[in-house]
């Protein structure tokens, strides 16, 4: 339901409390509290059957005896009456219900599920149960049993743990840090994590989003919230259970390798939200974000009067990939001009331990003006010469100045007191100023604005086209994996994964599957008779590590070899395993390449996140070496190769020494393979190539194990339904005949159509682009195209053309789902020249139809009252035409579905 009906809960006009004790330490009685504290300017009743009044306010027995409807009812009464309480809100006509209170269960009779079923009947939405409350200073309203009520301000706190939340409040109320709101939503009955992360992303008090969360329920509708999010406004999280051993005994290298943190390290990174590893470096992060936006660069000037403390400074920027900024030429003369003759002379910019106000003031103001630095860090360590608090004081009137001068385009300004007192600290932190502790501490703040910049450019990256070649026999790979589960197996035979990998274009040695001594001798002749040698390797589902057993014997060159290592390894495997089950033995064709890197690529499947891919350093020390990264399907090029380049093998992957570079292109092209035969084919469980041998000459599949079984849906909707992230959406790929015979080719956009974009944007006359825009349009950024095209196909969906005679693009149509899932808002453009021959027309058929599909309620669109071309398409596709009351020049028009 995402945002439907939360601004009724989030900044209600009017709220009753349900449940309030006469007891003074109780939960009721500190909600009671809070509210009247924090001055709540709607109206306000008290809910309690049994006293007339509680702390001098008058109350009545049920919501009926209120006089006014509220809109947020807050409950702090016993569990068991809670279905009863929202069932009379619901009657009433509330909007939501914050539940307090905790003791509902879970399952099928629980009082859990009778609070679902009153809410659903009335449409209400439900906060909690089991939580701290809700925080919004922007409202006067604070719905919670917290100490304290923070002041207003620019960052959201969404979090799992009311304790957490608390904590936050105490630590904000001693720097000076505001919130937009606070939200504890406990056991998310139904409001949960990415409803309130569509909120506050279209707030528009709110600059940064602070997460802390111990699970996911819907990963899906998380990943497609938290993209949204991350693509206007920093979002942060801590994740508890960090260091938790996955319980499930993996049956592959690669379940092994993909750990459940992994796993959301993964998919946090995807959604592009910047995570954290503890309390300490999210108040880092609320500190700096709450308070100046990202730079430009990751260059930064430290400005100190230690040369020990800058140095450490430095050591730790660099550490955490920071650049630390040159000194300009220019900026370097000023300097020697203001200071004295003893300072450092580069950066850190070390203005000697005696230095006073007017000294920091002279350096503070070149490095502002120094066009070599993205950001400037003000070191102070206190001494008996010079005064601190003047020195804090000094800096905040500098920057407010520059800030002055440089709204737009003011770089940060960070600082660190060492021991600073409290009037320093606030000193700083009232004029805007993020500062820390330490200097480490700062500095990691500083790298909490560069991340979030490389995020949001991560966002709207273009990947590279792929290959027209890749055309993967998906029906006959999956005929494959079908026939394995319907005779009633769990694993693909090696003969079978041989095939499979060949479906998708993956070269694999040749390999066969050997029941006995003599078939192995059989297959092993073939292999001779084209000059190679053999590898024999034990062939049974329940073995992973076959060298455990000696089940591998390497390099053999004749029959006979071949008949005696086969009797033994038979044999071994039957001593060393009696209770696995033995069906033969594997025979390969032996690949000898001496500079090869063996990688391990592979499929595993998440309980949160569905299907995962993994990449890291191969062989049979796969689990010890544990090199390597994870990533959420749907892969592109880009996206394939940044999987690479977060693993320490992709280093061995460039050219060193007499080894020749590897073709990371055909490494990278290979994950993305695996990643669209997920989507194709999901009923494969886990999937595990190792080694992947790969060189200069390409990359070649040595082993890999495939599990199999009937497809889990984890997720709804359309798309795989066992990925997170909506894949591209292939079968809503057409080819129409218009007039004149005029053959198109319609799919889904996609990010790497930017350049296509763009060349068709030169075919659209300025007219027609200001009648799509409503503004004129004379050119077009990354920025902007990259909007347009990077869609999350969970929100959006957008429809390019093609002539088929020429692959031209010559059209677009759009459509972008609202906040609460109901309509969608369209658009259309045309080249310019091609109109008038009905592709309009069957664009917004195809898009019309695609909302259906989707179980929208209807669509909507704005369109300019002299572009009375679109209005009469609309009126003959059933579009309902109104004029704006607020915009005279442009009409509604809406279509119900």
């Amino acid at each position: 339901m995402s945002t439907y009906r939360l601004n009724n809960l989030l900044a209600p006009r009017s709220v009753a409390l349900v449940g309030a004790s006469a007891r003074p330490v109780s939960v009721g009685r500190a909600v009671l509290e809070n509210i009247h504290k924090a001055e709540f300017k709607g109206r306000f009743g008290l809910v309690n059957p049994r006293h007339a009044e509680i702390g001098g306010v008058a109350a009545v027995k049920n919501l009926d005896g209120l006089d006014f409807v509220p809109e947020l009812v807050v409950i702090t009464a016993p569990a068991r009456e809670i279905p009863g309480i929202i069932d009379q809100a619901g009657r009433r006509g509330s909007a939501g219900a914050l539940i307090v209170s905790a003791g509902l269960g879970h399952g099928p009779g629980s009082l859990h599920e009778a609070a679902i079923a009153a809410a659903s009947k009335y449409g209400m939405r439900l906060i909690g149960p089991n939580c701290l409350g809700i925080m919004m200073p922007g409202v006067s309203l604070n719905a919670s049993f917290a100490a304290h009520m923070p002041g207003a301000g620019s960052l959201a706190l969404i979090s799992q743990s009311g304790a957490i939340a608390a904590g936050m409040v105490d630590w904000a109320a001693q720097r000076g840090v505001g919130f937009s709101g606070i939200v504890s939503i406990g056991d998310q009955i139904d409001v949960d994590i990415a409803d309130l992360l569509d909120y506050f992303a279209m707030d528009h008090k709110t600059r940064a989003i602070l997460l802390y969360i111990e699970s996911i329920k819907d990963a899906r509708k998380f990943m497609s919230a938290a993209r949204a999010a991350a693509r206007v406004k920093p979002v942060v999280v801590v994740k508890s259970g960090r260091m938790a051993q996955g319980a499930k005994a993996a049956a592959t290298h690669t379940g092994a390798l993909a750990g459940a943190d992994a796993v959301y390290d993964a998919a946090f990174r995807r959604a592009g939200v910047l995570r954290v590893s503890d309390l300490r470096e999210l108040f880092d992060c609320a500190e700096t974000l709450g308070r100046v936006e990202s730079p430009t660069g990751k260059r930064l000037a430290i400005l100190t009067n230690g040369g020990g403390i800058g140095v450490l400074a430095v050591d730790r920027l660099v550490e955490l990939g920071g650049i630390p900024a040159t000194i300009s030429a220019e900026a370097r003369k000023t300097l020697d001009a203001a200071l004295p003759p003893t300072w450092s002379g580069a950066n850190p910019v070390d203005i000697v331990g005696d230095a006073d106000a007017s000294r920091y003031a002279a350096a503070l103001e070149v490095l502002l003006a120094d066009r070599d630095n993205d950001a400037v860090l003000v070191l102070n360590v206190q001494t008996a010469i010079a005064s601190a608090a003047e020195i804090a004081t000094t800096v905040t009137e500098i920057v407010g100045k520059y800030r002055e001068q440089h709204r737009r385009w003011a770089k940060p300004v960070l600082a660190a007191w060492v021991g600073a007192d409290q009037h320093i600290i606030q000193a700083l932190s009232g004029a805007g100023v993020p500062n820390y502790p330490t200097e480490d501490d700062a500095v990691r703040g500083f790298m909490h604005l560069v991340r979030h910049r490389e995020v949001v450019e991560e966002l709207s990256q273009v990947p590279p086209a792929m290959p027209d070649t890749f055309v993967p026999d998906a029906r006959g790979a999956r005929q494959i994996v079908t026939a394995a589960i319907a005779d009633g197996r769990e694993w693909l035979e090696p003969v079978e994964i041989k095939h499979l990998l060949e479906a998708y274009d993956i070269a694999m040695v040749p390999t066969y599957a050997a029941t006995d001594v003599e078939q192995a001798v059989a297959y092993a002749k073939e292999i001779f008779a084209q000059g190679g040698t053999v590898v024999l390797k034990i062939m049974s589902r329940d073995i992973i590590h076959k060298s455990d057993v000696g089940g591998v014997v390497l390099n053999l060159t004749t029959p006979e070899a071949v008949r005696a290592a086969t009797s033994d390894i038979l044999a071994r495997a039957r001593k060393l395993r009696p209770e696995a089950r033995i069906g033969g033995v594997i025979v390969q064709a032996m690949v000898v390449k001496a500079k090869a890197r063996e990688l391990i690529l592979g499929l595993a499947d998440d309980s949160t996140f569905g299907t995962v891919v993994v990449f890291g350093r191969g062989g049979t020390a796969v689990e010890i070496i544990n090199d390597k990264a994870l990533a959420l399907p749907p892969l592109d090029l880009q996206l394939a190769r940044d999987l690479i380049d977060r693993t320490r093998v992709s280093r061995l992957l460039k050219a060193y020494r007499d080894v020749p570079a590897v073709k990371q292109d055909a490494v990278a092209m290979v994950l993305v393979k695996l990643a669209q035969m997920a989507a194709d084919i999901p009923e494969i469980r886990e999937f595990d190539i190792n080694p992947l041998l790969a060189d200069e000459t390409g990359v070649t599949a040595v082993d890999a194990r495939v599990a199999v079984g009937p497809p889990q849906r984890k997720f709804v909707g359309s798309g795989p339904a066992n990925f997170a992230v909506r894949a591209y959406p292939s079968q809503w790929e057409r080819r129409l005949k218009l007039k004149d015979d005029w053959r198109i080719f319609v799919r889904p956009m996609r990010p790497e159509d930017e350049p296509t974009i763009h060349e068709f944007l030169r075919h659209v006359t300025p007219h027609d682009l200001r009648l799509r825009f409503f503004a004129p349009m004379k050119e077009f950024t990354h920025e902007f195209i990259a909007r347009l095209t990077q869609l999350d196909y969970a929100r959006a969906m957008a429809f390019i053309a093609f002539d088929e005679a020429t692959g031209e693009m010559v059209g677009v149509v759009r459509l972008h789902s609202d906040s609460i899932y109901e309509s969608g808002e369209y658009a259309i453009l045309l080249r310019s020249d091609l109109k008038g021959r009905g592709l309009g027309w069957a664009l917004m058929q195809l898009i019309i139809n695609y909302a259906k599909s989707e179980g929208l309620k209807g669509i909507s669109g704005d369109v300019l009252k002299e572009n009375t071309v679109m209005l009469e398409m609309c009126r003959q596709l059933g579009f309902e035409v109104k004029p704006d009351p607020a915009e005279p020049d442009i009409c509604d028009v809406k279509l119900k579905l």
